[in-house]
C-alpha cells in the first residue's frame, strides 16, 4: 500500500524539498548570499552561483558544510569565524548567517507549503502504523514543520540544531539519518529514507537503510539513482499508486 518493501516499520523524511517546497526558498537564499558575496569579490570576474554549483555543493548539507563545499569548489579561502559572526562578515559561519537569515525573511514573506502527494503520503504512513521522523539539515526544520502543519505527524526530528550539538557529520554521511533511526529505536534495515538531494540519497545508501526513496524535484533522476536510490518519484503519491 506503501509502496515499500516487507519489514519497513519507520521512515525518515528529509523535509526541504520531500515534504515541502521550502527547497526553492533555500535556493534562492543561497544563490543570493553568495551572488552578493562573489559581485563584492570578484567584480568585472564575477561567476555568478548556478544550479549545479547548488545541486553538487550545497543541497542536503548542513549550512556551513555548504559554505566550505561551495567556497573550496570556486577556491575561495576564508577564515571560520565564530558560529554567532554577524551576516556582513567575511567568514564561513557569516556567509553562512547571512544565508539563514535570508531564508528566514523569504519563509515570512512567501509562507510555507507543503506538497499536497506529501501530505497524503504521510497520511498513509501514519494510518499504517508506521513511525514517522524527519532528518533535516535546516536548523529551521520546527519552524517550517509548524507553518505547513506537518508536525502532527513527527515523532522524531533530526534537525540541523541537533546534528551541531551532538557533533553529527552532516549528509552525504549517514549520521543524522542513523540518528534519527536511533530516536525511533529502530534498525537502519527497517527503515525507509526519503530525500531529495545526491547527498541525502548517498547518506541513506551509506547507512545501509532498508529502502531509499528519491524524489526527483530538480530533474535529476538518473543522478538519485546511481547515488543508490531504490526508486525514484516524482511525487510521494506515485507511491500509493504502484
Amino acid at each position: 500500500m506503501l509502496g515499500l518493501p516487507d519489514g519497513i516499520t519507520t521512515c525518515l523524511f528529509d523535509l526541504d524539498g520531500v515534504l515541502t517546497g521550502t527547497a526553492a526558498l533555500h535556493k534562492q537564499a543561497w544563490k543570493q548570499t553568495f551572488d552578493e558575496f562573489l559581485r563584492a569579490r570578484d567584480g568585472a570576474d564575477f561567476h555568478p552561483f548556478t544550479d549545479r554549483d547548488y545541486a553538487d555543493h550545497v543541497d542536503g548539507r548542513p549550512r556551513f558544510d555548504g559554505v566550505r563545499q561551495f567556497l573550496a569548489a570556486r577556491e575561495i579561502v576564508l577564515p571560520e569565524g565564530e558560529p554567532g559572526d554577524p551576516p556582513d562578515r567575511e567568514t564561513v559561519h557569516g556567509v553562512g548567517n547571512r544565508k539563514n537569515e535570508l531564508v528566514l525573511a523569504i519563509i515570512d514573506e512567501q509562507g510555507v507549503n507543503p506538497y499536497p502527494g506529501s501530505v497524503r503520503y504521510l497520511e498513509a504512513v501514519r494510518d499504517a502504523g508506521l513511525k514517522i521522523g524527519v532528518v533535516t539539515s535546516s536548523a529551521n526544520g520546527a519552524k517550517v514543520l509548524d507553518g505547513a502543519d506537518l508536525t502532527k505527524f513527527v515523532q522524531a526530528r533530526i534537525d540541523g540544531i541537533e546534528i551541531v550539538q551532538r557533533k553529527l557529520r552532516g549528509k552525504p554521511a549517514p549520521d543524522s539519518f542513523l540518528a534519527g533511526a536511533r530516536a525511533l529505536d529502530t534498525e537502519p534495515a527497517a527503515a525507509a529514507v526519503f530525500e531529495d538531494a545526491i547527498s541525502g540519497v548517498q547518506a541513506g545508501k551509506a547507512g545501509e537503510f532498508g529502502y531509499v526513496v528519491g524524489v526527483n524535484r530538480e530533474d535529476q533522476a538518473d543522478q538519485l539513482r546511481a547515488a543508490g536510490a531504490n526508486v525514484v518519484v516524482d511525487d510521494l503519491a506515485e507511491l500509493l499508486e504502484g
